[in-house]
């Protein structure tokens, strides 16, 4: 029968038990039939082991199997040499695991296989494996479909594998050769070194190689340095870093430069090289304060229009750039900021309109409770001084004007049963260094603006009734309607064409209005579980009883005020108005799975909808839907009209094995063509994933084809950049 005798090695203590056992009178123990060796968390087993007491010299042969309590090794192999002391040894035709933390991620394909490795000799020396003439995957087996060859590789369990003159295979066709491959096995793998290239074509730059750095310079500090070689444009470089210096806080950063040849033949050639920057970060400070940079830069939008890789920053003209010191005491807050927004025009260099606040300092309260009682008075402030300027084509302020603004108000809350009066009054105190003549030039004059507000906001109580509803919806429904009634007026605004636009604490104007706003839910429940809201509809509407604004309108043009821009976002003052237009919100969510949303404008001075959103969403498993439609119908010295499409459909996930296909793109209607277009279609096996993509930018006349090959736990190799994909 089994013997089980414990065999102490100094501070270690060695533990064995074997069918039978043979011993030669001095320190050797031969082990006869199913015989295990368990040191710590060790555990050796096989059919004969020859074991020195002495020395811990260990001899294993047939079935041999050694393997880690923690599973992060696990090795068979016919014969082995091993010391119990020193932990070297020699495995000879070997096979076996090594266990991968999961490192998943955005883009990232993951299996839980662990790293499956045969070799003919490994040697363990301490806590690493050297194997020779060896080959990796974690892909099922017998038949993997992908291998990794190399002659020599060195694997630390837990930590990484390196491989020396690797050979790729997939499905037995080797495709790629690495000098040196290195693969993390922690959980958060750091480690300076190569990139996969970027290989790929493009028919407006021709053929595509880049190739990328990753440094980990420390553990709160990263850097990609990468340059990407277009055969019919040029060079581009890209940096990009990372870092958390402390526990609160964090910054990123993007540079990106195209030195572009040209598009076009002998004079018609047209550069359009450029550079773009972008720069996020937050630290918290001593004594409650908090710092927020978010720095973008753009050198011209033709650059933008023609390099950038996403539809939406292809049409986007704005670039916003601020730096922000923050911190609150008692119901007081500070703000101190560097600012500068940019809107491109066109594409042609220097059209631009550009405002610069340098710096801006705000004073700001929330309600501060002065009085209680039955009228109880809060007082609220809003402050700024600003050093700011404005450029564009054929206007430009001083480099750095002043404008500082002061407004202070008062407001209380009536309550009579359900109904519910708010009053407020205010000053705004404005002083401006300069001043827009009447002919659109600027005067160095000094403005200074004193305006009365005073605005009422009536809440009647909210009408609610509950009653049965269908099964398929829900069992009980409420339905609840939430009326508002408010009365806002401004005087002693002057000539609002004097005041210098730079945002919207220069739109205040004289005005007189009211608005009306009606809100509609319905909640549903289903048996005992939570309610939410099904359906929403809101409607809102002002009434303006001073229908020039106090002379501040100009009759066929495009006039905004704060009394316009605070109700839609697009602009409908171009005549004398006493009615707004009216907006509606429909929002329907019937299940949590997809919703809709209907916005749009009913102009009664033009009798039709002028402006018009829809948003449906869809999500079933593995099938999402996204459709979206906006038209824009108003006068076009207001908005330009457009009528656009936008559709996402997408079957799969990122880890979904077997087919996984996605669509989406941008037609616009009014000049019928389909302006981006772009398509992907993935099949993930068991450990790795081949992707596709084809896209067509119309804006530029550019198709564009990526590959990827993924490697679950590893990463990916082709021109698919993972932030780029769909999944």
């Amino acid at each position: 029968m089994p013997a089980q005798v414990p065999l102490p090695l100094g501070p270690d203590e060695v533990v064995w038990q074997a069918d039978s056992q043979l011993a030669d009178g001095k320190a050797w123990r031969f082990l006869r039939g199913r015989v295990e060796i368990r040191k710590e968390q060790m555990v050796l087993r096989a059919d004969e082991i020859d074991y020195n007491e002495q020395t811990g010299e260990t001899v294993a042969r047939g079935n041999v199997h050694f393997s880690h309590a923690s599973g992060q090794e696990d090795v068979y192999a016919a014969r082995l040499h091993y010391n119990l002391r020193s932990e070297d040894g020699t495995f000879y035709q070997v096979h076996g695991t090594v266990q991968s933390a999961g490192q998943a991620g955005p883009g990232v394909l993951t299996t839980q296989e662990p790293f499956y490795f045969q070799g003919e000799v490994v040697h363990k020396v301490g806590d690493r494996y050297i194997i020779h003439d060896g080959w990796f995957t974690n892909c099922q087996r017998p038949n993997p479909w992908w291998t990794l060859h190399a002659p020599r590789a060195t694997i630390v369990p837990g930590k990484h594998a390196t491989l020396r003159r690797s050979v790729f295979r997939l499905k037995k066709v080797p495709l790629f050769y690495a000098p040196v491959f290195y693969k993390s096995l922690e959980r958060t793998p750091r480690s300076s070194g190569f990139l996969t290239p970027n290989i790929g074509n493009s028919s407006r730059r021709g053929r595509v190689l880049g190739q990328s750095f990753f440094w980990a310079v420390n553990r709160s500090l990263d850097a990609t340095l990468g340059a990407t070689y277009f055969s019919q444009r040029g060079w581009a470089h890209q940096i990009t870093g990372r870092g958390r210096p402390t526990r609160g806080s964090y910054f990123d950063a993007f540079w990106f430069a195209m030195n572009d040849r040209g598009i076009g033949e002998g004079e018609d050639r047209r550069k359009q090289g450029g550079r773009t920057l972008s720069l996020d970060g937050r630290a918290e400070l001593p004594r409650g304060f908090r710092g927020v940079a978010a720095v973008n830069y753009l050198s011209s939008l033709e650059f933008r229009s023609a390099f950038t890789e996403t539809f939406n920053e292809a049409i986007s003209s704005e670039v916003h750039s601020a730096g922000y010191l923050t911190g609150a005491f008692s119901s007081f807050f500070f703000n101190a900021a560097l600012i500068r927004h940019e809107n491109f025009q066109s594409t042609e260099r220097d059209d631009t309109i550009v405002v610069r606040k340098l710096p801006s300092l705000e004073l700001n309260s929330r309600g501060h409770l002065l009085a209680r009682g039955a009228a109880p008075v809060w007082f609220t402030l809003d402050s700024s001084f600003d050093l700011i300027g404005r450029r564009q084509r054929g206007f430009r302020t001083r480099q750095l004007a002043e404008r500082a603004d002061f407004f202070p108000r008062l407001s209380s809350r009536l309550s009579w049963k359900d109904f519910h009066l708010v009053p407020t009054f205010g000053l705004h105190e404005t002083y401006y260094g300069e001043q827009q003549r009447s002919d659109g030039t600027v005067s160095g004059q000094n403005l200074r603006r004193a305006a009365g507000e005073f605005s009422v906001e009536l809440a009647p109580p909210a009408l609610a009734r509950i009653f049965d509803g269908p099964g398929w919806l829900a069992g009980r429904l409420k339905h609840v309607i939430e009326p508002r009634v408010s009365y806002r007026q401004v005087w002693g605004v002057p000539d609002f064409s004097r005041v210098i636009r730079f945002d919207e604490r220069d739109l205040l104007n004289n005005t007189r209005e009211a608005e009306f706003s009606l809100i509609q839910r319905l909640y549903g429940r289903r048996g005992e579980g939570e309610t939410r809201e099904l359906a929403s509809l809101e409607l809102w509407q002002r009434r303006y009883f001073d229908p020039d604004f106090g002379g501040a309108l100009k009759p066929g043009a495009r006039n905004v005020f704060l009394s316009t821009a605070g109700l839609t976002p697009f602009a409908f003052a171009d005549t004398l108005r006493r009615y707004s237009p009216l907006v509606s919100i429909l929002r329907l969510q019937p299940r949590g799975n997809y919703t809709i949303e209907w916005r749009n404008d009913y102009d009664p001075l033009r009798g039709k909808l002028v402006n018009s959103g829809v948003s449906a969403d869809a999500a079933f498993q593995h099938f999402n839907l996204s459709l979206g439609h906006y038209a824009v119908r108003s006068a076009p010295l207001l908005t330009p009209h457009s009528n656009q499409l936008r559709a996402t459909v997408r079957y799969g996930s990122l880890n979904k094995r077997g087919w996984n296909a996605g669509f989406n793109t941008v037609y616009d209607y009014r000049v019928g063509i389909m302006q981006y277009a772009g398509t992907q279609v993935t099949y993930n096996t068991d450990c790795c994933g081949f992707s596709g993509e084809w896209r067509r930018f119309a804006t530029r006349n550019e198709n564009q084809f990526r590959l990827a090959l993924t490697i679950a736990n590893v990463g990916s190799f082709g021109t698919l950049k993972k932030q780029e994909r769909m999944f």
